[in-house]
């Protein structure tokens, strides 16, 4: 079953690649670059392979995708691989130390998936989000989630507060 002469018309003319840093890189069928898109899931949970939008820096969507398996094979392992990196967010329990109290630096922390040190390259790659939560983005672009900042043990909450 080839549908490559359909595809053109539910599949946007795109190419995507990673740059230097390691940031998603999002050309345009109008040859204008994107640095840094996001990709973001219509529907996780119901319907993971179906509606995702690639997202600008700005916050605006620059692509809809409607199925990401009528991708070509290499833009298609890529998003997936970008995908499987937002979908998973272990959820830090306990700080154990920094390297140092600027960035980049080092954290060693205790999560729900066991030990680990991440590298935290700004100030910036820390979220503040809804409810007093925080998302922690290290730099591998993994997203440690912290859902009540009023949970962790006091000691945590101090080297904490160090970078909020």
């Amino acid at each position: 079953m080839n549908n490559s002469s359909n595809n053109t018309a539910t599949v946007p003319v795109f190419e995507l690649a990673r740059d230097d840093f390691g940031r998603l890189v999002l050309t345009d069928a109008g040859g204008e670059r994107h640095v840094g898109v996001t990709p973001v899931r219509a529907f996780p949970l119901s319907a993971p392979a179906e509606g995702v939008s690639l997202v600008g820096s700005e916050g605006r969507e620059l692509v809809w995708i409607d199925r990401v398996e009528a991708l070509p094979p290499a833009t298609r392992a890529l998003l997936e691989q970008e995908l499987a990196v937002r979908d998973f967010a272990p959820t830090l329990l306990k700080l154990h130390g920094v390297s140092s109290f600027g960035v980049p630096s080092t954290w060693t922390v205790s999560t729900d998936r066991g030990e680990t040190s991440f590298v935290l390259k700004a100030e910036e790659d820390i979220r503040r989000l809804e409810g007093g939560s925080l998302l922690i983005a290290s730099a591998h672009g993994v997203q440690f989630r912290i859902p009540d900042v009023k949970t962790l043990d006091r000691p945590s909450r101090k080297l904490l507060e160090r970078f909020l």
